[in-house]
């Protein structure tokens, strides 16, 4: 029984001790990197990825997988660095209804039984063209009330951690502690169930893939407001991060098990293990290569401790 509690503790805490050991290794190469202005260059970028990351999170919860979300932050940069600036009631408008398209995504992933990486690997495409049709070439600018709240020197520490342990905090609360967030959660892991209980599916899904454009979309916002400007190709690598956030995170790909708070953790080590890789002086195109056997040699570590805690239980 010892055994099986260490097994889950360790589970639980994997994600947090990943991280606590890059970011060691960061102070270590880096001692400025220990004040209000390298912990600000550290984890700015960090707020756009677990925006990203969340939202991929609300569709793995009911086992699908998203793969336009990078292409759709960069749409939304494009959108927030040009007709939100410029034109601010069309932005907002532009912005709702790729909200509705999201929604729209899961019901017809839902109703036509359709496998989702087809569905949004198709999607990816029709974000990219639209987002190249508002800005065909990199350029516009962020809104001024944007680059300044991504910005703002707050007291302490920086603004996003701030920003990103109020994400962890209420995500975590609406999903995993609330009854309808239960009942999202259920979708993923026992649909029959969930369905037998009186809760259409369809909206289920609908709601999850909504919550996936919501937070899609402050991704897309808090990446134009650092960036200042937009691209159309600005965060396609998005996809696969928030994809390694959710698992490194704790998130499991089927059955609704996900955490929030692992999630944004899981963000954070991504972006340090990028952040540590520079410091090394690591060729840039090997960067990537070096950020996936990070992944790898932590994924290895909980299997083996998944493995142990079904030996023990």
């Amino acid at each position: 029984m010892n055994t099986a509690l260490l097994a889950r503790n360790a589970r639980i805490l994997l994600p947090t001790l990943s991280f606590v050991v890059i970011l060691l290794a960061v102070f270590w190469l880096q001692p400025r990197a220990m004040s209000y202005v390298g912990l600000n260059l550290l984890l700015n970028l960090a707020l756009p990825i677990a925006f990203a990351t969340i939202a991929q999170m609300f569709v793995i919860t009911v086992n699908d997988l998203d793969l336009s979300l990078g292409a759709y932050v960069g749409f939304v940069a494009c959108v927030g660095a040009t007709w939100l600036g410029e034109q601010p009631a069309l932005g907002v408008l532009v912005l709702a209804a790729g909200i509705a398209v999201y929604a729209a995504v899961g019901a017809l992933i839902h109703l036509r039984n359709l496998p989702s990486i087809v569905v949004t690997l198709g999607m990816s495409f029709v974000w990219l063209g639209l987002a190249i049709l508002v800005l065909p070439t990199p350029g516009g600018k962020a809104p001024d009330w944007l680059r300044a709240l991504m910005t703002w020197k707050t007291p302490i520490v920086p603004f996003a951690i701030y920003a990103l342990l109020a994400l962890a905090i209420i995500v975590h609360f609406g999903l995993m502690r609330s009854a309808y967030g239960a009942v999202l959660r259920g979708a993923g892991g026992n649909p029959r169930s969930v369905e037998r209980a009186g809760w259409s599916l369809l909206r289920t899904k609908m709601v999850m893939f909504a919550l996936a454009g919501v937070f899609g979309m402050f991704a897309g916002l808090a990446l134009v407001g650092l960036t200042t400007s937009g691209d159309a190709n600005i965060a396609l690598r998005y996809t696969l991060l928030s994809i390694a956030g959710v698992i490194l995170g704790g998130g499991e790909f089927t059955g609704g098990r996900i955490s929030p708070v692992g999630a944004v953790i899981g963000a954070m080590t991504l972006t340090l293990a990028g952040s540590f890789l520079s410091f090394l002086r690591l060729d840039p195109d090997w960067q990537i290569g070096a950020q996936g056997v990070i992944l790898i040699i932590v994924l290895a570590l909980r299997v083996l401790i998944n493995r142990a805690e079904a030996r023990t239980a």
